[in-house]
């Protein structure tokens, strides 16, 4: 399959990142709530649309991304740049294949920083339809330099239903839109849970609280991911469940956010076109 994915018109006579179209950022303001897992397989889930799609995995301290997709080598450099690794269709770049997976990274915000312009910048991405950028937690010096680097297309916000998790995600939501960055919408990871005995659904810790946020914040609602133990399962081997078991109830959740994201994403450039007068 192939995707035509209209560039974004942001104003600038020249892409931040030569080549690709766009740069989402999937932020979460509170650990803990899959957002790692949402941005893999977000990624996927473009990718098996037919859209060439890069990540890059922001979390300076905690990167999880490379082990989500089974990625282990370090990358090469040519002509002073860094080539990413690829799997499963993706390019992929993060801090944990520079530094290694076990080495914990006791750097202050100014390093932080400048790790990430160079991994945006530094980086030969190619063409790419969208770039995903998978945030730490929080809202620090990662997002406030990935907001200030480059245009960002937009955010996709990542909590769970209890009101613990959507108070610190709105927080985050405001942040982005403080910072003029676009929000594409809310999405409720570990919504619901089936059980193999009875298989009714449960609600773990709650349901239906980023749906209410989003109409409260006047922000589109982009789905729900159940909490299944297959989704966990492929992480741990390093392989994002919508290409490994397709017909899960996770992996049709998955890729049904991706179609609400591509969607978003094409009715916002349509808005930005350039208005033509035409006599």
């Amino acid at each position: 399959m192939t995707a035509n994915v209209r560039a974004a018109f942001n104003g600038h006579s020249a892409q931040a990142i030569p080549g690709v179209k766009h740069t989402i950022a999937v932020a979460s303001g509170k650990g803990g709530v899959g957002k790692s897992t949402v941005s893999v397989n977000l990624a996927a889930a473009l990718r098996d649309s037919g859209a060439t799609v890069g990540v890059l995995d922001a979390d300076i301290y905690g990167p999880s991304v490379p082990s989500m997709l089974g990625l282990g080598d370090q990358p090469k450099v040519v002509e002073q740049k860094l080539v990413p690794l690829e799997a499963f269709g993706l390019k992929v770049m993060s801090i944990g294949l520079l530094a290694g997976a076990d080495k914990a990274m006791v750097w202050r915000g100014p390093m932080v920083s400048r790790a990430i312009e160079q991994m945006l910048t530094d980086v030969r991405w190619g063409e790419l339809d969208y770039l995903i950028v998978d945030l730490p937690p929080g809202t620090g010096d990662a997002s406030l330099t990935l907001a200030q680097a480059i245009p960002l297309t937009g955010v996709v916000v990542v909590c769970t239903p209890q009101e613990a998790a959507l108070r610190i995600a709105v927080k985050a939501l405001q942040m982005f839109r403080g910072l003029n960055v676009a929000p594409l919408g809310l999405v409720e990871n570990m919504s619901w849970f089936v059980c193999g005995r009875c298989s009714e659904e449960h609600f773990i810790f709650d349901h239906g609280g980023a749906e209410r946020a989003a109409q409260r914040l006047g922000v589109p609602y982009l789905g729900a991911i159940p909490l299944e133990k297959a989704i966990r399962e492929e992480a741990d081997a390093g392989s994002p469940v919508v290409l490994s078991r397709p017909d899960t109830a996770g992996a049709r959740a998955f890729r049904s956010v991706a179609s609400a994201v591509a969607a978003r994403i094409s009715v916002q450039s349509f808005r930005r076109l350039p208005v033509i007068n035409v006599r």
